[in-house]
């Protein structure tokens, strides 16, 4: 049985030790950092899952004590035979790809040549099954050259040997049974240090708290065989959580993202929670004036059952506003676009685009759960206000959640997740107001907001069962909302209470005979006072 507490903290210490190194060879906060970190760790996932699998095709290196040399040791014919039986559930690997391999070979010629060809030849080997695409079709490889990153020519070897050591004693086999509660974790603190463009177009990361809520409500009840897509994935935080509440072997992902750095990490996240069969559908490429997903005909985008987006809210999108604006373009931003400020172009609301894509992109019966900025449920009039004239009029909003102030660290913007359903034409939409959950704590110079396990259920059962509660959550009409000039704020629904207090006739004459006794002397207090000042203003004129 796996210590999952021990074998993560030791998967950390790898994370930790690999980033040392490259402090140790002049890289640390370097651009270069998160590749060689990622592709490094990505090469030790990949070689140890493969002889996990190695051991499941093949019988005789089931109870292996050394798999590597036993696997070094194989005919030709019955190491290709054993390729075939492990098929894509593992990256395919030549016996001179093996980390033992390189290890064993670090002390012949120049070992950084060796490792970086063989880091090329893998991703050479296996570019069918585990590259990203960009729009024009040209393949992101699963790994690049990484000694060139270091300057000085004498140390590029030892940078590599230093590596492979600290690769070689460390071990991915015990979680390999593991999913997304483990990996979601370990991936989240392998990235952290190179997520912190918080807010910048496509690189948005969502707390998990957040992404479960999403995931939990969309998908309250099994379902099979569904597309799942995130038009603007980031590192993939909510794609991978409602593929595990969904099962990972009953979906399949789509998403697009303008960041090579967003694709490969979505890319590792993928590979590490059992998604391969999603990556050729990982796309580099902006979304909004290239949308690659399209649908079997040719002539339109392709429609999917799941949408979920935590989308950058302002950037600047003025070189590309007029082609948005363009007819090409006015069926799926029905709505309109933000116009260019004439000053602080970065504050374009983009976040509008991709709500109207969403919905464009939604199959007939498709459900989608988007993060909004809280002002986008109150606005009355604009871009905002027709959006939701739209959901209301045509019957596909399921309910809003106005979450927590500081729930994102990075950002002082309250948000809302909004829920769409194209089903849910009979109503009861759910207006929960949560600002109040959450303990508040300190992260770095920021405040964070943090919901304990039981809030996060409080907030997914109450929303899924339709349930009012009072200054919590209401469930109104389609119609109710346009009385509201179609606001999605939960307090415009909340009962005036009014507190009523039966007394007797007696009581009442004595509370009346009160107050007229405050009031008579209040008025001969303020005949006193009033009295004073004109005497004080007469002394002065004389």
């Amino acid at each position: 049985m796996t210590n999952h507490t021990e074998q993560r903290e030791k998967t950390k210490e790898l994370i930790d030790g690999l980033k040392t190194i490259c402090s140790n060879y002049g890289l640390a906060n370097a651009g270069s950092e998160y590749k060689i970190i990622t592709e490094v760790f990505l090469y030790k996932f990949l070689n140890d899952k493969f002889l996990h699998e190695a051991r499941n095709a093949n019988k005789d290196l089931k109870n292996s004590s050394n798999i590597e040399a036993d696997i070094q040791k194989m005919a030709k014919a019955d190491y290709e035979y054993m390729l075939v039986k492990i098929g894509e559930r593992a990256a395919k690997l030549k016996k001179t790809h093996f980390i033992s391999y390189l290890f064993n070979k670090q002390n012949e010629g120049d070992f950084a040549t060796v490792f970086d060809d063989t880091l090329i030849d893998i991703a050479d080997f296996n570019i069918k099954l585990f590259s990203v695409a960009t729009i024009g079709a040209e393949k992101i490889r699963l790994f690049d050259k990484l000694s060139p990153y270091i300057i000085e020519a004498n140390q590029k070897s030892p940078f590599c040997k230093a590596i492979i050591n600290k690769l070689v004693a460390f071990s991915f086999e015990p979680v390999f049974e593991e999913k997304y509660d483990f990996f979601s974790t370990i991936f989240e603190y392998l990235i952290k240090d190179y997520n912190k463009d918080s807010g910048k177009y496509a690189e948005y990361y969502t707390p998990p708290a957040v992404a479960k809520i999403m995931a939990n409500i969309l998908a309250p009840s099994p379902v099979k065989s569904v597309i799942l897509y995130d038009p603007a994935a980031g590192s993939g935080s909510l794609l991978l959580s409602l593929a595990h509440k969904i099962g990972e072997d009953k979906c399949t992902i789509y998403s697009q993202d303008i960041s090579q750095k967003s694709s490969e990490f979505l890319r590792l996240n993928l590979i590490l929670n059992n998604l391969v069969h999603s990556l050729h559908n990982v796309i580099k490429g902006n979304t909004l004036t290239n949308p690659f997903h399209i649908n079997d005909e040719k002539n339109d985008l392709k429609k999917f059952d799941f949408i979920v987006s935590n989308p950058p809210f302002k950037t600047d999108f003025s070189d590309d506003r007029e082609t948005l604006a363009s007819d090409t373009h006015k069926k799926r931003f029905f709505a309109g676009v933000p116009n260019i400020p004439n000053k602080d172009k970065d504050k374009m609301a983009i976040y509008l685009l991709f709500i109207q894509h969403i919905m464009y992109s939604l199959a007939h019966n498709g459900k989608a759960a988007i993060v909004v900025p809280t002002g986008f449920i109150t606005a009355q009039s604009g871009i905002e206000k027709k959006i939701r004239e739209k959901l209301i009029d045509e019957k596909m909003l399921r309910g809003v959640v106005s979450m927590p102030s500081n729930i994102f660290a990075t950002t002082g913007t309250n948000v809302s997740v909004l829920f769409i359903d194209k089903a849910n034409t009979k109503g009861d939409i759910v207006l929960m107001d949560a600002s109040k959950l959450g303990t508040t704590v300190k992260e770095g110079k920021n405040q964070k907001t943090l919901l304990s396990s039981d809030e996060e259920q409080l907030i997914i059962d109450t929303f899924n069962k339709h349930k009012a509660q009072e200054d919590f959550t209401v469930v109104v009409s389609y119609e109710q909302i346009k009385e509201k000039n179609y606001s999605f704020s939960t307090g415009q629904y909340f009962e005036v209470k009014i507190e009523y207090t039966d007394i007797t006739p007696k009581e009442f004459t004595s509370k009346m005979d009160s107050y007229k006794k405050n009031l008579d002397t209040l008025f001969a207090e303020s005949k006193k006072l009033e009295s004073e000042i004109k005497k004080q203003l007469g002394s002065l004129q004389i």
